[in-house]
């Protein structure tokens, strides 16, 4: 993801950032890198979350760190893991490389023994050798590229379903469309590349056609040329892989531009956010989303009590975040440590661990064995499970 590269001066103020203790509260001398954060009670056990901040994706960074820090109350109320309390630390990575690899080092100097988190594919995969080489485990709550697999270095492990199982629910979906000819629209970052050619890949290979694949550039204001070449091809179907708010305004000047086929969005674009911003236009579009506490029974006390608290409906990867914290509390009671290489045995043998979202056990590459993905249809100016 492109953001405004930090300079040399707010890294080395990441390294003077003020913790401040009670619940909720912040210091108002957090440097960006990292916006310090701890929950109520001593944080005797410290955790890193890595989550965007700051930049177009924060209201996801903001709505996964609600949901751990209400996990995290919830498990010092109930007297801790082993009579310790846990407290959090927020790493601002921006969804940005550069970003996350200097929050992902000063959540590292701060001592944490584990980290929950992770939205953006291209923020979590430059970090992943940083934990392990600590042997810190890394418990990732949304974001889902084939690469965090393939460079996992044994310390980290997905909770989302990943763009393999995200690929097979699309190609489900476009067929029960009835689309014959796909256009696919990215943006060249970890997360919407992969996605894209994953779904380019395994359309081919079920005998259907990808009539282009287009590459945009974040922040992109006018689609107006590509609309008119989509419309030239005779697209039945367009796959936005990327994020909510540039997939609004796509979707927007597709509607407005004439364009009449099916359109249908990946996981980063699973935010009420679209539905606002795409507006009317936004109406009949397909939504491939995350476990959603509105379609979980499970999460009805959840959402109930999040509502309470932060005062609006939890997001759409709220669940996983909170089944991130309560996941690394039973790996750090059976482990019956902190020890990092014991926490990370325990979370291996991690076995239908009863989560919001769903069960929860690893297939050998660490990544959720059983997709998790539903698909959603905008309708009536809200997200209606299909």
């Amino acid at each position: 993801m492109s953001k405004k590269f930090l300079s040399t001066l707010a890294v080395t103020l990441l390294s003077i950032s003020v913790m401040v203790t009670g619940c909720g509260s912040q210091s108002a001398a957090s440097a960006p890198g990292t916006s310090n954060t701890q929950t109520a009670g001593s944080g005797d056990i410290k955790i890193g979350v890595p989550l965007p901040m700051t930049g177009s994706e924060a209201t996801y960074g903001k709505d996964m760190e609600n949901a751990i820090k209400m996990a995290v109350d919830e498990v010092n109320a109930k007297g801790g893991i082993n009579g310790k309390t846990l407290g959090t630390i927020t790493g601002d990575d921006a969804c940005d490389p550069q970003q996350a690899t200097a929050a992902a080092n000063k959540l590292v100097s701060e001592g944490v023994v584990a980290i929950v988190g992770g939205y953006c594919s291209g923020a979590v995969v430059p970090t992943l050798t940083i934990y392990n080489e600590k042997n810190i485990p890394f418990i990732v709550e949304a974001a889902n590229s084939s690469k965090i697999a393939e460079q996992n270095p044994g310390n980290t492990f997905e909770i989302n379903g990943t763009a393999v199982h995200q690929t097979q629910k699309a190609v489900e979906l476009f067929k029960k469309l009835g689309a014959a000819k796909v256009a696919i629209v990215e943006q060249g970052d970890a997360y919407s590349s992969d996605l894209a050619k994953q779904t380019e890949t395994a359309w081919k290979a079920a005998g259907n056609t990808v009539v282009s694949h287009d590459v945009t550039t974040k922040g992109e204001q006018d689609f107006s040329s590509l609309v008119t070449s989509l419309k030239s091809k005779n697209a039945d179907l367009v796959f936005w892989t990327a994020y909510y708010a540039d997939g609004a305004l796509l979707i927007k000047q597709l509607r407005q531009g004439g364009y009449k086929g099916s359109i249908v969005v990946g996981d980063g674009s699973s935010d009420p956010k679209l539905i606002q911003m795409a507006g009317a236009a936004g109406e009949g579009t397909y939504v491939l989303s995350p476990p959603v506490a509105d379609y979980l029974p499970a999460a009805k006390q959840f959402a109930d009590a999040y509502k309470a608290k932060y005062n609006q409906t939890p997001g759409a990867y709220a669940p996983l975040a909170y089944d991130g914290i309560n996941l690394l509390a039973d790996a750090l009671k059976r482990a019956g440590s902190t020890d990092g290489k014991a926490v990370i045995k325990a979370l291996n043998e991690t076995n239908d661990f009863p989560g919001l979202a769903g069960k929860v056990s690893f297939a050998p590459d660490k990544t959720l064995k059983e997709s998790n993905f539903i698909v959603l249809q905008i309708k009536g100016g809200k997200f209606v499970l299909q």
